[in-house]
């Protein structure tokens, strides 16, 4: 874990307005609200939730989703992994296919090292290649039989990594039970592209097409006398339509913990638990003209690929729109259609709120999260979370 600078340390109990901008900070309040319904969503729907780390990288945070209720944490890379267990996580699941010798070597002795701890590694394939290789860095790494769980990852929608549902799936499953230091431990079934589909018919149409071809996998897997022991798959967008299907096992979502302005923007499900805003950039104002204003934080703040940031809690009559000024700052006009026909700029150095298009590589733009309670108005610092799987990328 990353060691946190004195200047950061010191902030713990001082008052929101002691933050530097930009600063990436966390709602405590509201993240434990969503926290505290995600576990109550999975309960009453009997599912396992896992939820994906590559939102946070924080293996303090997954820690407290664990102490929740959570089974475990998705990453996508092997250094992710090892960042999370580094930090004390024991279960994890690299929901990705891992192809490169070395990064498998390290897969391998990560899988060592968390079964002596209690813990366990999951890994996705979705090729035979995947199953040799994977089988022969266990091999050379000495392990010890089923010493890693292994899944199966079908292809249903995406069309981005995945076996075709039915024989191939099958075959793949048959050659991971061949191998003695591998254990077939089920499907992963996910369908990304579906989360961001902005209405809940839309997104409930198409997890019908995935349950179709999920269980057409299984009736494949039944044929051949074998069974799946878990499906998994679903993230924020879509959860309500796996955990309700009766087929799926365990979910996957991690947006929920934080929320972004694209999930935002998505038509909420009634079903679905009501997940607020936990995640801001703090930023403040550094330059004012007649028609608009420059805060100081640009897109080495923020993500943009999901979209620009939106500003937060205005009133209609200082509705601001944000416009990208580059790296370093971010240009804010007066938002004449939201309200703000006055032409209301903010003054030199006031503070706003920026909620990010897109939380995960937001979070991979920092090295530290700071934690605050009581509101990000009157409300104080509690802690201060290290970014551990910044930049892991391997």
């Amino acid at each position: 874990m990353k060691s946190i600078p004195e200047h950061l340390q010191a902030l713990v109990g001082q008052a929101v307005k002691r933050i530097d901008t930009p600063a990436l900070v966390i709602d405590l309040d509201a993240m434990d609200r969503n926290i505290e319904r995600m576990a109550r969503f999975a309960q009453q729907h009997g599912v396992f939730w896992r939820p994906h780390a590559k939102l946070h990288k924080c293996a303090h945070i997954a820690l407290l989703l664990e102490h929740a209720g959570a089974c475990g944490h998705c990453v996508q890379k092997v250094s992710e992994a090892e960042a999370l267990a580094e930090g004390g996580v024991n279960n994890i699941f690299i929901s990705n296919e891992v192809i490169a010798p070395l990064k498998l070597a390290r897969a391998a002795r990560l899988a060592q090292w968390l079964s002596t701890r209690g813990g366990r590694l999951a890994i996705a394939v979705d090729g035979m290649e995947g199953v040799a290789r994977l089988a022969q860095a266990m091999k050379d790494a000495g392990a010890a039989e089923s010493a890693i769980d292994v899944l199966v990852e079908i292809n249903v929608g995406q069309n981005r990594c995945g076996a075709e549902p039915g024989a191939a799936a099958v075959a793949i499953a048959q050659a991971i039970k061949a191998e003695p230091q591998l254990h077939f431990a089920g499907l992963q079934a996910y369908h990304g592209g579906a989360q961001h589909l902005r209405t809940a018919q839309e997104r409930k149409a198409a997890i019908a097409e995935v349950l179709r071809l999920v269980k057409l996998c299984s009736h494949e897997f039944s044929r051949a006398g074998m069974a799946i022991p878990l499906i998994t798959g679903a993230g924020t967008g879509t959860m309500v339509n796996e955990a309700g299907s009766g087929v799926y096992g365990e979910i996957q979502p991690g947006s929920f913990l934080f929320m972004d302005a694209d999930y935002a923007a998505n038509e909420r499900d009634a079903a679905q638990p009501v997940f607020e805003h936990a995640l801001y950039v703090k930023t403040q104002v550094m330059s004012v003209s007649n028609d608009h204003a420059v805060c100081d934080a640009g897109h080495k703040a923020h993500a943009i690929d999901s979209g620009l940031p939106r500003l937060h809690a205005l009133a209609a009559e200082h509705a601001l729109r944000f416009a990208n000024g580059g790296d370093e700052h971010g240009v804010l006009h007066p938002d004449n259609a939201a309200g703000n026909t006055s032409g209301w700029l903010p003054v030199l150095g006031e503070t706003l709120w920026l909620i990010p298009g897109h939380c995960d590589p937001t979070v991979n733009l920092h090295d530290f999260l700071i934690g605050v309670r009581g509101g990000r108005l009157k409300g104080v610092v509690e802690r201060i979370f290290s970014v551990d799987g910044r930049g892991a990328l391997t």
